[in-house]
């Protein structure tokens, strides 16, 4: 294996200098060989660019379409009818806040949006995944493989036919499987198998020549993004997913979640041998709280250690699959490597799986146990005056750093990773898509993608489903879930056996921070985050707030109860409207998306939850630089001292809450309990969460 990849690495280096491309593994060759195997994602086949494209420092997130041919307007929103049939209030464009699917006009209007006002003006796209309806409607009309095919390949030429020009595509776009574009749902066995094959179709203007083997052997691939700068790892989320009963952990060598691991490492080290950084997505993000988990354990552990060795490479990790938008951050104290070293004999901690569609009651559960684990974040204000009196005490800086390392991993909080999750087009809330913007300081006159690269759009075809197969329609879900309980029940409390773990070298001691953690070329400076008021766009539904936040696992939306005000539609110009912008939000207060900033954020969230104890140990005031208050008076947030009411403590979540008489809650010592900022940035959070869908009221409501 060695031998294999310092041959791979010298063929590397020639096809780098203008040789051909190394010849791929005769087919009786171990096809693991072939999943470590990667290009330099140079075609044969180039393109003349004109004119000459530069980079502007942006790109599309955009994730979750769900388009449903089967969708019809003013039909009901009510569990077993799924806007297929029935009167009620579904809009031209969408049900707003329901569980229904997106309308093919909701799918072609975000695509003449994208076209009309934002092709030209980004770099690359971000896909992470399901663009085939939710199985909703299984009485009347169940998902077929070939409709779940035909549906991926409308969204697919979507795609090319936006950002193309007469030669082909202008601008990379990569995509990665959800667990909706697969059949049956949640479950992909091991490949190579005829879904990777036929997504290699799908998908072959967007994945490298060069790597289709790879992807056809584990559904992932690269593609440098910014040649010889920045590459976007589309990982295979599938093989991790907690609830993908085709597969167990990522632990056993002859499991594909263990094989994924060993692709990343080699790409990952491959990429920092060449000075290039990279940005990870996929569909199914990594999200663990202290009972739930998305991720089966070891994967999320190998993840995490993997994170944390490469943290000189990784500039971003992207993800969707959960419709809200809100973080993750990942904490490396929380790495155990006795749980994915084979030669160990500790078994991993069970949690409970999140459920696949989680209702808003579930999801909010969700936002307020990571508001939880925020609470235990050490307080960065506390820690950035620390860093101040170690450079002015320098004959005891060693000490005061040592201390300052065990809170938060140094200076740029490098003890945390970040994961963002962006809202979905689909409108469980408002249909929604995401702008983000990196720094292309020295960059500017870079070659870009198209300027150097790009896929040809006549590729050969390899071996896809007939649009009619349904071979696999026999399989249900519960055959492979059943599956996979014998498995586990069978072999309670082993480990699987293996090689060691090998863990990857991380980053010189020498080497600067990566750009998720310290400001530099390729780090993200910030995201503005669209999305379409359908209340208004469809015109039929006066909006009024209300709406139940129940436990029901379906949503019929906050309009199920209501008739459109037309016998037919009459909706309005579509549109997306700004939402809201990091650079400029007063709460947020985000001066980039560095791992530092949203460690700041999550701790001034977690301040409000009741498992927090940080209120007595900071400072009064969060922020004591006069702009920031000036900013925060001017939106309301917090009023000066002397026009406070003696007899509010500021905190209307508390009010709400237990529906007490104000300012009776006092700090030890006679001083007021200051929550007012606190509160409000958990508030904005959850509004935000929820695509601006819900009244504070209404989350007040619900939460408390």
């Amino acid at each position: 294996m060695v031998l294999f990849r310092g041959t791979w690495l010298v063929a590397l280096a020639t096809a780098a200098i203008g040789a051909p491309p190394p010849p791929l593994p005769p087919s009786h060759a171990d096809p693991g060989q072939i999943v470590l195997q990667a290009g330099d994602n140079i075609n044969s086949n180039v393109h003349a660019a004109s004119p000459r494209r530069k980079l502007n420092g942006r790109f599309l997130h955009i994730t979750d379409l769900h388009p449903d041919e089967y969708y019809k307007p003013h039909a009901s929103t009510e569990e077993g009818y799924a806007c297929h049939r029935g009167e009620g209030p579904a809009g031209a464009y969408g049900a707003e806040t329901s569980d229904c699917d997106s309308p093919f006009s909701l799918v072609n209007a975000t695509f003449d949006w994208i076209s009309a006002n934002l092709k030209d003006s980004v770099d690359f796209v971000v896909w992470t995944g399901d663009s085939a309806r939710h199985d909703s409607d299984t009485y009347h009309i169940p998902r077929r493989n070939s409709e779940i095919v035909r549906t991926n390949r409308i969204i697919a030429d979507k795609f090319v036919e936006t950002f193309s020009d007469s030669k082909g595509l202008t601008i990379p776009v990569v995509p990665t499987l959800g667990n909706n574009d697969i059949y049956p749902h949640n479950v992909l066995m091991p490949g190579p198998n005829d879904i990777l094959r036929t997504y290699t179709d799908i998908w072959r203007h967007f994945i490298p020549q060069e790597q289709i083997h790879s992807f056809e052997y584990g559904g992932w691939f690269y593609v440098e993004v910014i040649p010889n700068k920045l590459a976007v790892l589309s990982l295979n989320t599938l093989y991790f997913f907690d609830r993908n009963g085709g597969v167990d952990d990522c632990v056993a060598p002859s499991e594909p979640g263990y094989k994924h691991f060993e692709w990343l490492r080699v790409q990952l080290q491959f990429l920092r041998r060449r000075g290039m950084k990279a940005i990870l997505m996929g569909h199914v993000p990594p999200a663990r709280t202290e009972g739930k988990q998305l991720w089966e354990e070891t994967c999320w552990q190998k993840y995490t250690l993997w994170l944390q060795r490469y943290r000189d490479v990784v500039a971003g990790s992207l993800y969707g699959h959960m419709n809200i938008d809100h973080f993750i951050l990942q904490d490396t104290r929380d790495i155990d490597l006795t749980v994915i070293d084979p030669a160990a004999s500790k078994p991993s901690r069970t949690r409970e799986s999140m459920g696949n569609d989680m209702s808003i009651k579930s999801r909010t559960d969700y936002l307020l146990e990571l508001r939880d684990a925020w609470s235990e974040i050490p307080d960065p204000v506390l820690y950035a005056e620390e860093e101040v009196e170690v450079e002015r005490k320098e004959k005891n800086k060693k000490h005061k750093k040592k201390k300052g390392k065990n809170k938060l991993g140094g200076p740029w909080a490098e003890r945390y990773q970040l994961s963002l999750i962006s809202p979905s087009i689909v409108p469980n809330y408002f249909p929604s898509i995401r702008i983000i913007e990196y720094n292309i300081s020295g960059l500017e006159d870079a070659p870009t993608w198209v300027n150097t690269v790009r896929v040809l759009g006549d590729d050969p075809k390899f071996h896809p489903y007939e649009e009619g197969d349904d071979q696999e329609s026999i399989l249900d879900d519960d055959f492979y879930v059943d599956k996979r309980k014998k498995k586990e029940k069978g072999k309670e409390g082993k480990k699987p056996k293996g090689p060691p773990l090998r863990v990857p070298d991380g980053p010189s001691k020498t080497d600067p921070p990566g750009p998720a953690y310290s400001p530099q070329p390729l780090t993200f400076t910030g995201f503005t985050q669209y999305y379409a008021n359908l209340t208004y766009i469809n015109n039929d539904i006066t909006a009024d707030g209300g709406g139940d936040l129940g436990e029901l696992k379906w949503d019929s939306g906050k309009h199920s109860d209501k008739k459109p005000k037309f016998e037919k539609p009459r909706p309005r110009e579509f549109t997306f409207e700004v939402e809201y912008s990091t650079s400029e939000d007063r709460v947020y207060k985000l001066k980039d998306l560095t791992v530092r900033s949203f460690v700041d954020l999550a701790h001034r969230i977690g301040r409000t939850s009741a498992k927090s104890e940080l209120d007595t140990e900071g400072p009064e005031d969060e922020d004591e630089d006069e702009d920031a208050d000036t900013e925060e008076d001017q939106d309301g947030f917090e009023e000066d001292e002397e026009d406070e009411d003696p007899d509010d403590d500021g905190d209307e979540f508390d009010a709400a809450k237990k529906k007490k008489k104000k300012g009776k809650k006092k700090h030890k010592g006679g001083k007021k309990k200051k929550h007012g900022k606190s509160n409000k940035t958990w508030l904005h959070f959850l509004k935000h969460a929820f695509v601006s869908t819900r009244t504070e009221e209404e989350l007040i409501e619900e939460i408390y």
